[in-house]
């Protein structure tokens, strides 16, 4: 049943996105305190854990509001602060339009493992979020400068960022604010790894349900705000995530996002686990 309203959602969203800096600021001040000893870099990935939650994926669902609304450049904030700036283009533009094709580098195909798609799938995703605005500029018929490109804008104020926890915190709660932020870009495209993985669809092709996973795992739905239900994602791009519910047929993981997690990072275990699920077309 489909709640009459969505403002305690919208609350709770919008509470994560300001606990988001409280957690970074806290992270860089006790580093600084403490210095280079094991707490600070556990600190760090149970930071990045909360960036991956309050930062990115809240900040995928302020994307997808009213462009340079408050609830929108909130999210442009948070991912800031998880040093992936770029993500909205690419996923609202790029991702959308390609999933589970070979021109999506956030789409991962049968056979491919996690720590390949990695390497491949981040570099692409900034160049295919470059190149995105470069293409928006050209239909204004507007020139644009690799520095006025906002891709090259993001990386700039990310890098201003990076220099002022080092001036104020010191060089080892920056490499710790770093090591947060790449946890959580890891998980990320983990995420986007699962959701997408072996499910192909021809360019030019209609999208359907078939072409993201969805999990029903509790755990999942409630830490992740619904994320688990790609499919009505990609069909309602923007639906808000508490409208969101499960496609019958639709293709199901095994298992909620946390417990994919371990087997993932093992490719021949992950392929034994899901080669054999995949629809066949």
């Amino acid at each position: 049943m489909i709640a009459k309203s969505g403002t305690p959602y919208e609350i709770i969203l919008h509470i994560h996105s300001i606990i988001h800096p409280v957690v970074i600021i806290t992270l860089c001040w006790r580093v600084m305190i403490d210095g280079n000893i094991w707490t600070s870099w556990t600190a760090a990935i149970s930071s990045g854990l909360v960036t991956g939650i309050c930062g990115i994926i809240v900040a995928h669902e302020l994307g997808h509001k009213k462009t340079k609304s408050i609830s929108w450049w909130m999210g442009r904030a948070n991912l800031v602060m998880s040093l992936y700036a770029h993500f909205t283009t690419e996923h609202n533009v790029n991702h959308h339009k390609y999933v589970s094709t070979r021109k999506d580098p956030a789409s991962a195909p049968k056979g491919r493992g996690l720590w390949y798609h990695i390497m491949q799938t981040i570099p692409n995703q900034f160049i295919g979020a470059w190149k995105t605005e470069q293409k928006r500029a050209e239909k204004r018929n507007k020139k644009m400068y690799f520095f006025s490109n906002p891709v090259f804008i993001g990386v700039i104020i990310q890098s201003l960022l990076i220099y002022s926890i080092y001036y104020i915190f010191g060089i080892t709660a920056t490499f710790a604010f770093i090591a947060q932020a790449f946890f959580a870009i890891f998980l990320l495209e983990y995420v986007n790894y699962i959701r997408h993985y072996g499910l192909n669809r021809e360019i030019g092709e209609k999208q359907t349900m078939m072409h993201s996973w969805q999990s029903e795992k509790r755990l999942s739905r409630w830490a992740l705000l619904e994320l688990t239900r790609h499919p009505a994602h990609h069909l309602k791009a923007n639906e808000p995530f508490w409208k969101l519910r499960p496609y019958d047929g639709a293709p199901d993981l095994p298992t909620g996002y946390f417990g994919l997690f371990w087997p993932s990072l093992i490719p021949p275990i992950w392929r034994k686990l899901m080669d054999h699920r995949i629809p066949k077309n």
